[in-house]
C-alpha cells in the first residue's frame, strides 16, 4: 500500500484513497471465491461443476442488467452515503451467503451481493480520482487496480484456504466482517464530496455516440468472455488438468495476483506515455495465456508462468481502460459510462462462465482456454484495426 502514499498527498486526500483501495479488494475477493470454492460448494449440494459454475454467471449477469438503472438512481446521491449504502448492502448479502441452507438460497444471495457490486465498481474509479489531486488520478486508478489485484494475491487463496479448512460458509462470513469494518472506517474517513450532476436516460445518445467509448466496450464484452470462459474453471483446471494438489492450486492464484500487482506497476508508471500500445498489449497478453494453457499443463512451472502472464495482462486491462473511460468522457457521465462499463465486462464474465460450463459439460474442461482464446482473439483483432484508430483520431481533435 505504501507505493500509493505519495509525498504530496494530505492526510485527507490518502485516507480515503485506502478505503476505497480496501474495498475494492474485498469486493473482488467475494466476485470470485467461488472460483477457488467450486468444488466445495459443489460437494455441499451436490451440484456438477457447470451447475456450480452458474453462480458466476447470475451474478455477473445481475450485475450487467443492474449497473445502468442503479447508478442512474444512485447519481442523486453524494459519493459518501452511497459508498455507505453499497458497503451495509454489500455486507448484508455476505451474510445470508454464509446462512445459505440450500443452492437457491445461495444464490439469491449472491444476487444482493451483485446490487451493490453494480453501484460500486460504477464509482470506485471516479470516487478514487475525486479524492486526490487531479495530477495524481493514474495513481488513484492504479490504487483501485491494485486493491483487486490483491484479492487474487491474498483473498481468493485464503479464501480457498479457509474454505478447504472450515468450510466455504465461514469463508462468506469473514467476508462479510471485513466489510464490515471497512464501513466503520470510511464513514469515519471519507470526504463529503458533492454529487455530480444527475444522469438522465436523455444524456445516453452522447455517449453511444462516442466511438472510443464504444468500442472500449465491445472489446470489454468480448474480452471479458475470453477471459473468464477459462478463468471460471482455472481451479479444477489446474486439479484435473495439470494434475496439481490443493496446495500448489492455492499457490498458483497466488503468483496469478502477484503477477496482478507487478501488472499494476508497470502500468500505473508507463500507460501514460504508451497509451495506445498498452490497450493492445493487454488484450494480447491475455489471448496468449489462454492459447497456451492447455499446452504448459504438462509442466507446473510453465502453468505457473502462463498464470503470471494472464495476471500481469489481466490487471493491466483494468487500468488503462478505466483510465480511458474517464479520458474520453465527461465528468457528468463517468460514472455511468464506467456502470456500462461494468455491466459489460460482468456480460462477459457470466456468458464466458456460461460457455466455459458448456465445455467443460460437452467437451472437455482441458480445452476451456482454446474456447476463450478464440474469444479473446476477435477481442485483439477489434482493439488493433477499430478501437485504436477512433482513439488517435479522437486524441488527435
Amino acid at each position: 500500500m505504501s507505493q500509493f502514499v505519495d509525498k504530496k498527498l494530505s492526510l485527507s486526500e490518502w485516507l480515503p484513497l485506502i478505503g476505497i483501495t480496501i474495498s475494492a479488494f474485498v469486493f473482488n475477493t467475494s466476485e470470485f471465491m467461488p472460483v477457488g470454492l467450486l468444488t466445495d460448494i459443489g460437494a455441499t449440494f451436490s451440484t456438477t461443476e457447470g451447475e456450480t459454475g452458474l453462480i458466476i454467471s447470475m451474478y455477473a449477469w445481475a450485475v450487467m442488467m443492474l449497473s445502468l438503472p442503479l447508478m442512474i438512481l444512485g447519481s442523486r446521491l453524494a459519493f459518501r452515503p452511497l459508498m455507505l449504502l453499497v458497503l451495509g448492502v454489500f455486507c448484508a448479502g455476505q451474510v445470508l451467503s454464509a446462512l445459505a441452507v440450500s443452492y437457491g438460497m445461495l444464490m439469491c444471495a449472491r444476487l444482493v451481493v451483485a446490487c451493490a457490486h453494480s453501484v460500486f465498481w460504477a464509482i470506485a474509479a471516479p470516487v478514487a480520482v475525486k479524492v486526490v489531486d487531479e495530477r495524481h488520478a493514474p495513481m488513484a486508478v492504479s490504487a483501485v487496480v491494485t486493491g483487486s489485484a490483491l484479492a487474487m494475491i491474498v483473498g481468493l487463496p485464503l479464501g480457498r484456504v479457509v474454505g478447504l479448512a472450515l468450510g466455504w460458509r465461514q469463508t462468506f462470513a469473514c467476508v462479510g466482517i471485513v466489510s464490515a469494518a471497512v464501513l466503520v472506517y470510511l464513514a469515519f474517513v471519507f470526504p463529503k464530496i458533492p454529487p455530480a450532476k444527475p444522469f438522465t436516460l436523455k444524456q445516453l445518445p452522447g455517449i453511444l455516440h462516442n466511438k472510443v467509448l464504444v468500442g472500449i466496450f465491445v472489446v470489454t464484452a468480448l474480452y471479458a468472455m475470453g477471459y473468464y470462459t477459462g478463468y471460471s474453471y482455472i481451479e479444477p483446471f489446474l486439479l484435473q488438468v495439470g494434475g496439481m494438489d490443493e496446495v500448489v492450486v492455492t499457490l498458483a492464484l497466488v503468483a496469478f495476483g502477484i503477477a496482478g500487482i507487478v501488472g499494476s506497476m508497470i502500468c500505473s508508471r508507463f500507460y501514460r506515455g504508451h497509451r495506445r500500445a498498452f490497450a493492445v498489449a493487454v488484450v494480447a497478453g491475455v489471448a496468449l495465456a489462454l492459447v497456451l494453457l492447455r499446452v504448459s499443463a504438462v509442466s507446473v512451472a510453465l502453468l505457473f508462468a502462463v498464470c503470471a502472464l494472464w495476471g500481469i495482462a489481466g490487471s493491466g486491462y483494468s487500468i488503462v481502460y478505466q483510465a480511458e473511460i474517464i479520458e474520453f468522457s465527461s465528468e457528468g457521465e463517468q460514472t455511468v459510462a464506467m456502470a456500462i462499463f461494468s455491466g459489460i465486462f460482468n456480460l462477459g464474465i457470466g456468458t464466458g462462465s456460461f460457455i466455459g460450463g458448456g465445455v467443460c459439460t460437452y467437451a472437455s474442461i482441458a480445452d476451456v482456454g482454446f474456447a476463450g482464446a478464440a474469444i479473446a482473439l476477435i477481442a485483439l483483432l477489434y482493439c488493433a484495426f477499430v478501437l485504436v484508430k477512433h482513439m488517435k483520431a479522437q486524441s488527435d481533435c
